[in-house]
């Protein structure tokens, strides 16, 4: 043999041993039927809610939980033992899944955010807004710090812990409540107004809150300079999004646009968000902060049509969201209400999470000079979590900060506060007086064909992660 033929096969076996190896084939055949019966189950369960006048979450949260822990491993656990193994390889994979869904589902809700209903009513809205955020967190945060042990990871920091179930208890869904309003045929009265421009604050600062304490849990206890440093990495990004990042986007976006490639925005889109959502988790912030500032500025800027984008948000509404969800739901695990110290503590942070922000945001919309009725309507719209809650949960799993039976407590919040808020606002918004200004408004909205006047450009259109 050649000596230059043997040198190249011994660099090609040295080649060869330095690339990883492609997944297995038992790897790949179960990832596939996970996604394949989690989807299905997720989009039936979904419809089903929707039938029964449910957010479509419930149901794509109950595939999850049915053929979970909570029910088919006590049915056929050798099924849900070869179908769903608790292996941390093969349950990455379906994660890593999700986790797309659910970065492109968070920068589709940021372009769907009407920043000039923000600014028409901001003042107002921003009291409600913050007295809704505050108290919610400042009882969630005494209650985390009661809580037993047993429900925090080992080895995660008390205070931390406390603070994201602060955060977990005052967030709020712009998605859900959207869909809410709209279902309603609320979302064009002052109160639904209203509603949506505190909700949107809420997002906005729920998302600030929620990387902060994930850039707390990467230091080795709780301390003033990790403090610091996480808030000056937030504004650092806040920075770049307000200067550099906003003339990025408009440019790549308009340019996408502008090429007539077919598929070119969509590529554009998908691109930037994932970029944001990487540069944020870089900094020990979360990635869906990044994909939500980034959807936020392609939605408000200057001259970029996002009509073209509707196929990929066709795709994440209905594909890659209910797979996420499901997803969410697998990990839950009811059965662990049986104990009477698990259930006490659930009902407690339920009890919590409602009275908190039904509370503040009714104590800011009486602030605020809105009467009895009204105020009502406020608190019960701004009490729903929806999406938000399911993923600030999933966020607390993967940072170690949450055990499988408080990971079960913060969904139930998400599940109980969604299929509430339309029976309390159908009940306030019955004493609410129609205004000549409402009426004028409704009209527009059915003249636009449902999209209501300074209610988003996706508010109105179907799907859009409001569906969630």
């Amino acid at each position: 043999m050649h000596p230059g033929a043997s040198s190249e096969k011994g660099a090609a076996v040295i080649l060869a041993e330095s690339v990883a190896a492609p997944i297995p084939q038992h790897q790949l055949l179960v990832l596939l039927l996970q996604v394949s019966v989690l989807l299905v189950a997720a989009i039936l369960l979904g419809r089903l809610a929707q039938r029964l006048h449910l957010p479509a979450i419930v149901g794509e949260l109950s595939a999850g939980v049915l053929l979970g822990p909570s029910l088919l491993s006590h049915l056929l656990p050798s099924v849900t033992g070869w179908l769903f193994p608790q292996e941390a390889g093969q349950m990455h994979l379906l994660d890593a899944l999700g986790q797309v869904g659910v970065i492109l589902l968070v920068g589709f809700t940021g372009m769907h955010i009407d920043m000039g209903l923000v600014r028409r009513k901001g003042s107002h809205a921003a009291v409600v807004s913050l007295t809704g955020l505050l108290l919610p967190l400042g009882l969630g945060i005494w209650l985390g710090l009661a809580m037993p042990a047993r429900l925090r990871e080992d080895g995660s920091d008390p205070t931390v812990f406390a603070c994201f179930v602060g955060v977990a208890m005052c967030v709020s869904a712009i998605p859900v409540i959207a869909k809410t309003l709209m279902d309603m045929r609320l979302i064009h009265r002052n109160i639904g107004q209203m509603i949506l421009v505190a909700g949107t604050i809420d997002d906005a600062v729920g998302w600030v809150l929620v990387s902060l304490v994930s850039a707390m849990t990467t230091a080795n206890g709780l301390t003033g300079g990790d403090v610091l440093t996480s808030l000056g990495h937030l504004a650092l990004v806040l920075l770049v999004m307000v200067t550099v990042g906003r003339l990025a986007v408009n440019r790549v976006m308009r340019a996408a646009i502008s090429s007539g490639v077919r598929g070119m925005p969509v590529v554009a889109a998908v691109g930037l968000i994932v970029l944001s959502a990487a540069g944020t988790q870089a900094l020990e912030l979360e990635a869906v902060f990044g994909a939500f500032l980034c959807g936020v500025l392609i939605g408000t800027g200057k001259g970029i049509d996002i009509r073209p984008l509707e196929p990929l948000n066709t795709t994440v509404v209905t594909v890659l969201a209910p797979l996420f969800f499901a997803t969410a739901g697998l990990r839950m695990d009811l059965t662990a209400l049986d104990d009477p110290v698990i259930a006490g503590w659930a009902l407690a942070v339920v009890v919590v999470a409602i009275v908190g922000k039904f509370a503040g945001a009714f104590l800011g919309a009486l602030i605020g000079r809105v009467n009895r009725w009204e105020a009502l309507a406020l608190g019960a719209g701004m009490n729903s979590r929806g999406v938000i809650e399911v993923i600030i949960a999933m966020i607390g799993v993967r940072l170690g900060l949450l055990t499988v039976e408080m990971y079960s407590i913060v969904i139930l919040v998400a599940v109980i506060t969604s299929v509430m808020a339309p029976p309390m606002l159908r009940l306030a918004m019955r004493r609410v007086e129609h205004t000549a200004e409402e009426s004028l408004r409704e009209r527009r909205v059915l003249d636009l064909g449902g999209t209501p006047e300074g209610g988003g450009t996706a508010l109105g259109q179907e799907p859009s992660p409001a569906e969630r």
